[in-house]
């Protein structure tokens, strides 16, 4: 994708010719993004356009990239020295009355942390987003440190991390990486990204891949060696730093940015599941984070937001759908996510209790909440929430799918009346969810999460639960088989099987084959029974926050959950025969 609409300019500077592209109005802040390896600053061109609506959005090719002209002789010339030359030559040119708020990815981002701790920068950077690209002086700091008092630990992060480099000892060899970049890699390059990186095909620029390659290599060449040997004492960050790391980056250990605090004093962190090329993988969502960081400075406040969740890292600012977010499981969830600075939309049949809870998940931390009253259950209705939610909030980062009933009594007792409404809610509402929501993740293609709240009940048979049962268990398939199909898309499926809590999914529930008159009467017993358990819902949020982290296929919450899956892989025969004790009535 190019840049289109941008204005073109040439910057002049220490014999070479950058190339430089505009977009958006010049009155605006301006964020400065620099490309990494092997890229030109067409890399950026999704999250360019996302940006260009609230700021003056600044691009340059480094020199010996894309249309900028290389230095001659290329060895000496590519030092971090002359880069911050171009950097400033650049910020003169495009801002010479303002600082800049600058964005750097791979070694746009190890440039970029030259340029924010040197002192004749000053004064010219309001603030910096670095990713999947360290510092060179903290990354030397972090080796000596690890080498010089080995433990097991820090021996496996060397470990780790030197596996990952395994790249930078190639481009130090002389010819080779130049006949490999202008012969078959060039060549066979952007399939590379598009098998392992899952960048879209026909996404990443290609005309001056061969030759950009071929003179990035002195990057490294001029640069690594010298400073991870003799690495400065005195790299501070004199701007406030956005860190986003991601996750599952090929080159570039989490570990890598240990006690980054201690060279970054204002440093805000950020993480998402994604690999190295997230410019091209997740624009949206750096788009986001950009400005949300860029505006908090600009408005004075070196923290972007007030969110203290354990997860804030993760979930700060994405935007979270909860249906059944009006109460129990789906409204603890909803402030779980609040509180980890992550945008809400509570989902729930009862508009008042959506309602409360939005308002609520605002003042815990949430940037933005936003109830939304629907019947899980009404196909129509569902369609028209998900074109609501894309065109007003964006396409959800995180789905869980939480609405549910309860409906106790034998098989025989149940009515198809009775099946068809907990089939609606319980298993329909789930694959109305999954389908709209996790084809807006796919369209999009930059990866998601869905989580599915099935029940011990999906692997724990029971005379008294067979159509809660039913659909519990084919909601957990439903999410095994999305799983595996989405998996190649970045989108990953949590099943949540809760065993006994205390919500208020008792005081609801239908029992089938009794007058009105029993049935309260099992509600209260059934709600007593429940507070007496008293598992609160609030740690099955936490366990949901906690398999999206992780991933989790499946999360059994509640000690009995746990047993009783564990009893359904390794001895069924015993809740066959545990499903046969008559229930107390």
């Amino acid at each position: 994708m190019s840049l289109q609409g941008a204005r073109e300019r040439w910057v002049r500077t220490g014999g070479v010719e950058l190339c430089v592209a505009e977009l958006g109005d010049p009155g605006r802040p301006t964020v400065l993004l620099l490309h990494g390896y092997p890229d030109s600053k067409e890399v950026w061109s999704e999250v360019a356009a996302r940006l260009a609506d609230d700021f003056h959005v600044v691009l340059y090719d480094v020199r010996g990239h894309g249309r900028s002209t290389a230095p001659q002789p290329l060895r000496g010339g590519f030092t971090l020295e002359k880069l911050t030359d171009d950097f400033l030559a650049v910020v003169d040119a495009v801002s010479p009355d303002r600082p800049v708020h600058l964005v750097g990815h791979d070694w746009g981002s190890v440039q970029s942390w030259e340029f924010v701790t040197v002192r004749r920068t000053e004064g010219r950077i309001a603030s910096f987003t670095s990713m999947s690209g360290p510092s060179l002086d903290h990354f030397g700091h972090w080796l000596k440190k690890r080498m010089r008092r080995p433990t097991p630990r820090r021996v496996g992060q060397l470990l780790g991390q030197g596996a990952k480099s395994w790249y930078v000892y190639l481009l130090h060899t002389p010819v080779l990486p130049e006949l490999a970049w202008r012969g078959p890699l060039g060549k066979t390059w952007p399939r590379i990204l598009q098998r392992l990186e899952k960048v879209p095909a026909g996404n990443y620029p290609t005309s001056s891949l061969p030759s950009d390659a071929a003179h990035g290599a002195w990057l490294y060449r001029d640069n690594v060696r010298p400073r991870l040997r003799r690495p400065r004492t005195d790299a501070y960050a004199h701007v406030p730093v956005q860190l986003i790391t991601p996750l599952e980056d090929t080159f570039l250990s989490e570990r890598l940015y240990d006690e980054l605090d201690l060279w970054a004093p204002q440093l805000t962190r950020r993480s998402l599941p994604a690999k190295h090329w997230v410019p091209r993988t997740r624009p949206d969502q750096l788009a986001a984070w950009i400005t949300e960081f860029a505006r908090s400075v600009e408005g004075g406040r070196p923290e972007p937001r007030a969110a203290t969740g354990r997860h804030a890292d993760r979930f700060g600012g994405q935007l979270v759908l909860i249906t059944g977010a009006g109460s129990g499981i789906g409204r603890a969830t909803a402030y779980a996510f609040a509180e980890a600075g992550a945008r809400v939309v509570a989902v729930d049949r009862d508009g008042d209790a959506a309602a409360r809870t939005a308002e609520m998940s605002r003042l815990i931390g949430a940037p933005d909440a936003w109830a939304e009253t629907v019947d899980v259950s009404d196909e129509q209705a569902m369609e028209k929430l998900a074109e609501k939610v894309a065109t007003e909030y964006g396409v959800v980062d995180i789905l869980v799918n939480n609405a549910g009933i309860g409906l106790s009594g034998s098989f025989l007792d149940t009515t198809p009346d009775d099946w068809r409404k907990v089939l609606d809610v319980n298993l329909w509402g789930v694959i109305h969810g999954c389908r709209l929501f996790g084809k807006q993740m796919a369209d999009r293609g930059q990866g998601g999460h869905i989580v599915n709240t099935a029940s011990a009940a999906a692997f724990q048979p029971s005379r008294a639960l067979p159509a809660y049962s039913t659909t519990k268990a084919a909601v957990l398939m439903l999410s095994e088989c999305l799983r595996a199909e989405l998996a190649d898309q970045g989108i990953g499926v949590t099943a949540i099987c809760p065993g006994f809590v205390n919500t208020n999914i008792t005081a609801t529930a239908r029992f089938a084959g009794v007058d009105a008159e029993e049935e309260s009467h099992r509600q209260k017993r059934a709600a007593r029974l429940y507070g007496m358990r008293n598992y609160p819902p609030e740690k099955v949020a936490e366990a949901i926050l906690r398999g999206v982290v992780t991933n989790s296929p499946l999360v059994a919450v509640t000690p009995e959950a746990r047993g009783a899956h564990l009893l359904s892989r390794f001895a069924p025969g015993v809740l066959r025969r545990i499903a046969r004790i008559k229930p107390p009535v």
